[in-house]
């Protein structure tokens, strides 16, 4: 066995896949995967009456995340949740993923053991599987995750489908992944130290949830008319699901729930950077929804999983301007400013 094969190997074990002690519970849980890891590529068996959903997403140092930063179980567990989360968003259920690893050699000893954990915490969360993929050395960390999902057959929602009249909901507080990484970032000091005084406040940041339940049930007929996480910041994705559906929006600044910045963190921060309505604006990586609901179809939310966490911020215009407004009725353009790797800073 080369040293290509025992880092495979590592991987196999560590993660639940096809092989090692999880491979039979793997076949009869999912029923999806007949061959993983271990030959030159999966054999999957598709589901009767499912659609599948594929994504993919990289994750990459010094652009993603910072290696003498982050913590690499952290790495590992976003590196799933992230791409996972696009397919959550269309209303699918994650099943399987492809790794694809690349790393200096001083990365492959508890570096990698610590990556690993944090990818098989998150793959074990949300019921999924590791069924193969690609590694490699290279300079930097580079990592490329893709994901399919189930869907009962014609039931995925898309960004595409909001009509003026709809609602604007939002599926939870807006900008504490932001906080989070400010913390790390402009709090004068390492994760660890940051960990210790601000531990909670950085979990949405290091180790995000994703709404997979509220996703599927979002996605049944009569529900919600379109959909799209937040992973760019509320701001941008809210311009991209109205690109995409070719509408208008008009949101009200005092609806949407923001994090709440606690004095002591505030002050770390300076007045400058803790500014919860532009991290709940701006922020990127919540891995909230945001969706348009048909106003009849309202009132169906109630029923919706962590329905107490949902609010409604707005409605869906006619025309193409998304407008950020006040409750005394001014309004202002709400331009993009969310995470956005070409431009120019």
């Amino acid at each position: 066995m080369d040293e290509e094969e025992r880092l495979i190997d590592r991987i196999a074990k560590a993660v639940h896949s096809g092989r090692g002690p999880l491979a039979a519970d793997s076949g009869r849980r999912l029923g999806l995967l007949q061959l993983g890891i271990g030959d030159d590529a999966a054999i999957l068996a598709p589901a009767k009456g499912k659609d599948w959903v594929l994504t993919c997403d990289a994750f990459l140092e010094g652009v993603h995340f910072l290696a003498k930063v982050h913590p690499p179980d952290s790495v590992g567990y976003k590196s799933v949740v992230r791409a996972a989360s696009d397919v959550a968003a269309m209303g699918a259920v994650p099943r399987l993923f492809l790794l694809t690893l690349a790393l200096p050699g001083e990365r492959t000893g508890k570096w990698l053991d610590e990556f690993l954990k944090g990818m098989a915490r998150a793959a074990r969360e949300l019921g999924m599987s590791l069924a193969g993929g690609d590694t490699s050395k290279t300079r930097s960390i580079f990592i490329s995750v893709t994901v399919l999902g189930e869907a009962p057959r014609g039931a995925a929602v898309r960004r595409s489908g909001a009509r003026p009249g709809d609602l604007i909901f939002v599926s939870g507080a807006l900008g504490r992944a932001q906080l989070g990484l400010e913390l790390i970032r402009h709090g004068s000091m390492g994760w660890r130290q940051a960990q210790h005084l601000f531990g909670e406040l950085l979990r949405p940041h290091l180790y995000p949830k994703i709404h997979v339940d509220l996703g599927a049930w979002l996605a049944r007929p009569g529900r919600a008319s379109a959909v799209i996480d937040i992973s760019d910041g509320l701001s941008t994705d809210l311009a991209r699901l109205c690109g995409a559906s070719g509408v208008g929006a008009r949101i009200v600044a005092e609806r949407i729930p923001k994090v709440a910045i606690p004095t002591a963190a505030a002050r770390r921060l300076g007045k400058g950077i803790a500014d919860p309505v532009q991290m709940a604006l701006h922020g990127g990586e919540d891995y909230e929804l945001l969706f348009t609901v048909p106003r009849g179809n309202a009132r169906s939310l109630r029923h919706a999983p962590g329905f107490e966490n949902l609010t409604a911020i707005g409605e869906i215009t006619r025309g193409r301007r998304i407008m950020l407004a006040t409750e005394d009725g001014n309004a202002t353009p709400l331009r993009p400013g969310g995470w956005d790797p070409f431009r120019k800073r």
